[in-house]
Protein backbone atom coordinates (compact mmCIF):
# COMPACT_ATOMS: atom_id res chain seq x y z
CA UNK A 1 0.00 0.00 0.00
CA UNK A 2 1.32 3.73 -1.21
CA UNK A 3 2.31 5.04 2.21
CA UNK A 4 1.48 8.84 1.29
CA UNK A 5 -1.98 7.10 1.24
CA UNK A 6 -1.89 5.87 4.44
CA UNK A 7 -0.89 9.07 5.75
CA UNK A 8 -3.57 10.81 4.24
CA UNK A 9 -5.96 8.09 5.60
CA UNK A 10 -4.34 8.78 9.35
CA UNK A 11 -4.86 12.80 8.66
CA UNK A 12 -8.70 12.45 9.86
CA UNK A 13 -7.63 10.86 13.14
CA UNK A 14 -6.22 14.26 13.85
CA UNK A 15 -9.69 16.40 13.38
CA UNK A 16 -11.86 13.24 15.02
CA UNK A 17 -9.63 12.58 17.63
CA UNK A 18 -9.66 16.46 18.98
CA UNK A 19 -13.35 16.84 18.31
CA UNK A 20 -15.52 15.39 20.82
CA UNK A 21 -12.38 16.58 23.60
CA UNK A 22 -12.76 19.91 22.33
CA UNK A 23 -17.11 20.06 22.30
CA UNK A 24 -16.73 18.38 26.01
CA UNK A 25 -14.53 21.44 26.89
CA UNK A 26 -16.75 23.80 25.68
CA UNK A 27 -19.97 22.11 27.23
CA UNK A 28 -23.88 22.68 26.05
CA UNK A 29 -26.14 20.21 25.83
CA UNK A 30 -26.03 18.32 22.44
CA UNK A 31 -28.10 20.57 20.65
CA UNK A 32 -25.66 23.45 21.63
CA UNK A 33 -22.71 20.93 20.61
CA UNK A 34 -24.30 19.79 17.39
CA UNK A 35 -25.43 23.44 16.21
CA UNK A 36 -21.87 24.76 16.83
CA UNK A 37 -20.16 21.77 15.33
CA UNK A 38 -22.25 21.45 12.19
CA UNK A 39 -21.55 25.52 11.27
CA UNK A 40 -18.31 25.62 11.78
CA UNK A 41 -17.85 22.59 10.01
CA UNK A 42 -20.18 24.16 6.91
CA UNK A 43 -17.94 27.51 7.31
CA UNK A 44 -15.15 25.91 6.61
CA UNK A 45 -16.40 23.78 3.77
CA UNK A 46 -17.60 27.60 2.27
CA UNK A 47 -13.88 28.94 2.52
CA UNK A 48 -12.57 25.59 0.83
CA UNK A 49 -14.99 25.64 -2.02
CA UNK A 50 -14.45 29.94 -2.30
CA UNK A 51 -10.45 29.15 -2.27
CA UNK A 52 -10.36 25.70 -4.80
CA UNK A 53 -13.00 27.32 -6.84
CA UNK A 54 -15.26 23.98 -7.01
CA UNK A 55 -18.22 23.38 -8.98
CA UNK A 56 -21.28 23.69 -7.46
CA UNK A 57 -23.17 19.81 -7.72
CA UNK A 58 -26.14 19.13 -8.80
CA UNK A 59 -28.95 16.53 -9.20
CA UNK A 60 -27.91 12.91 -7.70
CA UNK A 61 -24.03 13.93 -6.27
CA UNK A 62 -25.72 16.62 -4.80
CA UNK A 63 -28.49 14.69 -3.46
CA UNK A 64 -26.20 11.64 -2.31
CA UNK A 65 -24.16 13.58 -0.41
CA UNK A 66 -26.22 15.90 1.05
CA UNK A 67 -28.14 13.07 2.29
CA UNK A 68 -24.47 11.69 3.98
CA UNK A 69 -23.74 15.00 5.29
CA UNK A 70 -27.86 14.78 7.24
CA UNK A 71 -27.06 11.17 8.12
CA UNK A 72 -23.71 12.08 10.19
CA UNK A 73 -25.52 14.98 12.20
CA UNK A 74 -28.66 13.01 13.18
CA UNK A 75 -25.95 10.09 14.14
CA UNK A 76 -23.80 12.83 16.04
CA UNK A 77 -26.07 14.01 17.79
CA UNK A 78 -27.07 10.70 19.37
CA UNK A 79 -23.62 10.38 20.39
CA UNK A 80 -23.56 13.86 22.35
CA UNK A 81 -26.29 11.88 24.25
CA UNK A 82 -24.46 8.90 24.60
CA UNK A 83 -21.24 10.97 25.79
CA UNK A 84 -23.73 12.67 28.55
CA UNK A 85 -24.52 8.99 29.63
CA UNK A 86 -21.27 7.07 29.90
CA UNK A 87 -18.74 9.93 29.45
CA UNK A 88 -16.40 10.35 25.87
CA UNK A 89 -13.12 8.16 27.01
CA UNK A 90 -16.37 5.00 27.23
CA UNK A 91 -17.94 6.16 24.30
CA UNK A 92 -15.31 7.03 21.53
CA UNK A 93 -14.12 2.98 21.39
CA UNK A 94 -17.67 1.54 21.44
CA UNK A 95 -18.89 4.55 18.83
CA UNK A 96 -15.41 3.49 17.06
CA UNK A 97 -15.77 -0.39 17.10
CA UNK A 98 -19.17 -0.12 15.57
CA UNK A 99 -18.48 2.22 13.20
CA UNK A 100 -15.53 -0.07 11.77
CA UNK A 101 -17.62 -3.00 11.97
CA UNK A 102 -21.10 -1.91 10.38
CA UNK A 103 -18.61 0.49 7.45
CA UNK A 104 -16.24 -2.66 7.20
CA UNK A 105 -19.33 -4.68 6.69
CA UNK A 106 -20.95 -2.31 3.66
CA UNK A 107 -17.44 -2.13 2.15
CA UNK A 108 -17.24 -5.49 1.92
CA UNK A 109 -20.88 -6.66 0.58
CA UNK A 110 -21.54 -3.81 -1.32
CA UNK A 111 -18.55 -2.53 -2.92
CA UNK A 112 -16.73 -5.73 -3.14
CA UNK A 113 -13.97 -4.60 -1.08
CA UNK A 114 -11.53 -7.84 0.30
CA UNK A 115 -12.48 -9.79 -2.65
CA UNK A 116 -10.74 -12.75 -1.75
CA UNK A 117 -11.28 -15.38 0.70
CA UNK A 118 -8.38 -14.92 2.54
CA UNK A 119 -8.79 -11.14 2.84
CA UNK A 120 -12.30 -11.52 4.06
CA UNK A 121 -11.02 -14.43 6.67
CA UNK A 122 -8.64 -11.58 7.79
CA UNK A 123 -10.91 -9.17 7.91
CA UNK A 124 -13.78 -11.08 9.89
CA UNK A 125 -10.97 -11.51 12.49
CA UNK A 126 -10.03 -8.46 12.93
CA UNK A 127 -13.88 -7.01 13.59
CA UNK A 128 -13.58 -9.88 16.24
CA UNK A 129 -10.52 -8.20 17.91
CA UNK A 130 -12.66 -5.55 17.54
CA UNK A 131 -15.39 -6.36 19.40
CA UNK A 132 -13.60 -7.84 22.14
CA UNK A 133 -11.18 -4.47 22.14
CA UNK A 134 -14.70 -2.35 22.67
CA UNK A 135 -15.83 -4.82 25.46
CA UNK A 136 -12.97 -4.54 27.57
CA UNK A 137 -12.81 -0.61 27.48
CA UNK A 138 -16.09 -0.72 28.57
CA UNK A 139 -15.28 -2.27 31.87
CA UNK A 140 -16.34 -0.80 34.92
CA UNK A 141 -15.66 -1.83 39.27
CA UNK A 142 -18.42 -0.18 39.94
CA UNK A 143 -21.21 -2.65 40.23
CA UNK A 144 -24.31 0.03 40.45
CA UNK A 145 -27.54 -0.62 39.13
CA UNK A 146 -28.20 3.03 37.81
CA UNK A 147 -24.22 3.03 36.43
CA UNK A 148 -25.17 -0.37 34.28
CA UNK A 149 -28.22 1.29 32.82
CA UNK A 150 -26.43 4.47 31.76
CA UNK A 151 -23.84 1.93 30.27
CA UNK A 152 -27.07 0.42 28.15
CA UNK A 153 -28.15 3.44 27.61
CA UNK A 154 -25.15 4.83 26.00
CA UNK A 155 -24.19 1.44 24.18
CA UNK A 156 -28.19 1.66 22.21
CA UNK A 157 -28.11 5.28 21.50
CA UNK A 158 -24.55 4.43 19.70
CA UNK A 159 -25.98 1.47 17.74
CA UNK A 160 -28.58 3.43 16.35
CA UNK A 161 -26.18 6.22 15.36
CA UNK A 162 -23.83 3.75 13.50
CA UNK A 163 -26.58 3.75 10.89
CA UNK A 164 -26.55 7.19 10.76
CA UNK A 165 -22.45 6.57 10.12
CA UNK A 166 -22.20 4.11 7.72
CA UNK A 167 -24.70 6.48 6.02
CA UNK A 168 -21.92 9.21 6.18
CA UNK A 169 -19.88 6.49 4.48
CA UNK A 170 -21.62 5.00 1.97
CA UNK A 171 -23.62 7.79 0.14
CA UNK A 172 -20.89 9.53 -1.56
CA UNK A 173 -19.39 6.09 -2.49
CA UNK A 174 -22.54 5.67 -4.49
CA UNK A 175 -21.65 8.44 -7.06
CA UNK A 176 -18.59 9.53 -8.22
CA UNK A 177 -17.83 13.18 -6.91
CA UNK A 178 -14.43 15.24 -6.71
CA UNK A 179 -14.06 15.29 -2.67
CA UNK A 180 -13.74 19.01 -3.06
CA UNK A 181 -16.84 18.67 -4.91
CA UNK A 182 -18.58 16.65 -2.05
CA UNK A 183 -17.48 19.14 0.76
CA UNK A 184 -19.90 21.47 0.48
CA UNK A 185 -22.75 19.80 -0.44
CA UNK A 186 -21.97 17.35 2.48
CA UNK A 187 -21.51 20.50 4.92
CA UNK A 188 -24.99 21.81 3.65
CA UNK A 189 -26.61 18.67 4.86
CA UNK A 190 -25.28 18.61 8.32
CA UNK A 191 -26.37 22.07 8.91
CA UNK A 192 -29.34 21.72 7.98
CA UNK A 193 -30.37 18.78 9.61
CA UNK A 194 -28.78 20.04 13.41
CA UNK A 195 -31.04 22.92 12.27
CA UNK A 196 -34.67 20.85 12.16
CA UNK A 197 -32.92 18.97 15.31
CA UNK A 198 -32.27 22.31 17.04
CA UNK A 199 -36.18 23.37 16.54
CA UNK A 200 -37.82 19.72 16.87
CA UNK A 201 -36.12 19.09 19.90
CA UNK A 202 -37.61 19.68 23.22
CA UNK A 203 -34.74 20.44 24.73
CA UNK A 204 -34.78 23.43 22.53
CA UNK A 205 -36.49 25.61 24.95
CA UNK A 206 -33.62 24.98 27.78
CA UNK A 207 -30.39 25.16 25.91
CA UNK A 208 -31.81 28.00 23.42
CA UNK A 209 -29.24 26.97 20.73
CA UNK A 210 -28.87 30.24 19.20
CA UNK A 211 -28.07 32.12 22.77
CA UNK A 212 -26.09 30.06 24.29
CA UNK A 213 -22.38 30.75 24.56
CA UNK A 214 -21.04 27.14 24.46
CA UNK A 215 -22.74 26.81 20.47
CA UNK A 216 -21.10 29.20 19.46
CA UNK A 217 -17.21 27.58 21.06
CA UNK A 218 -18.61 24.30 19.72
CA UNK A 219 -18.18 26.06 15.73
CA UNK A 220 -14.28 26.16 16.62
CA UNK A 221 -14.22 22.37 17.36
CA UNK A 222 -16.58 21.94 13.63
CA UNK A 223 -13.44 23.26 12.24
CA UNK A 224 -11.39 20.82 13.29
CA UNK A 225 -14.71 18.17 12.57
CA UNK A 226 -14.01 19.67 8.54
CA UNK A 227 -10.57 19.16 8.32
CA UNK A 228 -11.26 15.15 9.39
CA UNK A 229 -14.30 15.32 6.99
CA UNK A 230 -12.11 16.75 4.08
CA UNK A 231 -9.08 14.50 4.22
CA UNK A 232 -11.35 11.22 4.96
CA UNK A 233 -13.72 12.00 1.32
CA UNK A 234 -9.88 12.19 0.20
CA UNK A 235 -8.48 9.09 2.02
CA UNK A 236 -11.62 7.08 0.91
CA UNK A 237 -11.65 7.60 -2.76
CA UNK A 238 -11.37 4.03 -4.65
CA UNK A 239 -8.22 5.57 -5.90
CA UNK A 240 -6.94 6.56 -3.17
CA UNK A 241 -7.57 3.90 0.47
CA UNK A 242 -11.05 2.88 -0.33
CA UNK A 243 -14.22 3.38 2.00
CA UNK A 244 -13.03 0.18 4.23
CA UNK A 245 -9.68 0.86 5.11
CA UNK A 246 -9.75 4.67 4.39
CA UNK A 247 -12.85 4.37 7.40
CA UNK A 248 -10.78 2.39 9.52
CA UNK A 249 -7.40 4.04 9.02
CA UNK A 250 -9.49 7.56 10.09
CA UNK A 251 -10.62 5.69 13.41
CA UNK A 252 -7.33 5.98 14.96
CA UNK A 253 -9.27 8.43 16.46
CA UNK A 254 -10.38 6.41 19.40
CA UNK A 255 -6.66 6.67 20.93
CA UNK A 256 -7.17 10.45 21.02
CA UNK A 257 -10.35 10.65 21.76
CA UNK A 258 -10.12 8.22 24.82
CA UNK A 259 -7.30 9.51 26.48
CA UNK A 260 -8.34 12.63 25.98
CA UNK A 261 -11.13 12.41 27.97
CA UNK A 262 -9.14 10.51 30.66
CA UNK A 263 -6.84 12.74 30.89
CA UNK A 264 -8.08 16.44 29.88
CA UNK A 265 -11.86 16.23 30.62
CA UNK A 266 -10.88 14.21 33.58
CA UNK A 267 -13.29 11.58 33.54
CA UNK A 268 -11.79 9.02 35.81
CA UNK A 269 -10.60 5.59 35.73
CA UNK A 270 -9.63 2.82 38.39
CA UNK A 271 -5.64 1.41 37.73
CA UNK A 272 -8.01 -1.92 36.83
CA UNK A 273 -10.52 0.05 34.35
CA UNK A 274 -7.11 1.82 32.87
CA UNK A 275 -5.21 -1.28 32.27
CA UNK A 276 -9.10 -2.51 30.36
CA UNK A 277 -9.15 0.59 28.69
CA UNK A 278 -5.94 0.46 27.20
CA UNK A 279 -5.97 -3.35 26.34
CA UNK A 280 -9.40 -2.96 24.50
CA UNK A 281 -7.76 -0.18 22.48
CA UNK A 282 -4.79 -1.69 21.49
CA UNK A 283 -6.96 -4.27 20.37
CA UNK A 284 -9.09 -2.19 18.49
CA UNK A 285 -5.62 -0.28 16.58
CA UNK A 286 -4.23 -3.74 16.12
CA UNK A 287 -7.38 -4.84 14.43
CA UNK A 288 -7.29 -1.30 12.78
CA UNK A 289 -4.28 -1.48 11.39
CA UNK A 290 -4.58 -5.52 9.98
CA UNK A 291 -7.43 -3.95 7.50
CA UNK A 292 -5.37 -1.24 6.32
CA UNK A 293 -2.97 -3.88 5.04
CA UNK A 294 -5.35 -6.90 3.73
Amino acid sequence: MNVINILIGLLPMIGWGVFPIMTGKFGGKPVNQIIGATYGTLLSAIVVAVAMQTPLLTGKNFLFTFLSGACWSIAQSLVFYAFGEMGVSKTMPVSTGFQLIGTSLWGVVVLGEWPSVTAKLIGFFSIVLIIIGVYLTTYSEKKVTESESSVVKGISLVLIATIGYVGYSAFPQAVYVDSFQAFLPQALGMAVASTIFAFITKSNRQAKPYRSKSTYLNIISGIFFAFAALTYLISSRKDVNGLATGFTLSQMNVIIGTLGGIYILHERKTHKEMIMVISGLILVVVAGIITAFI
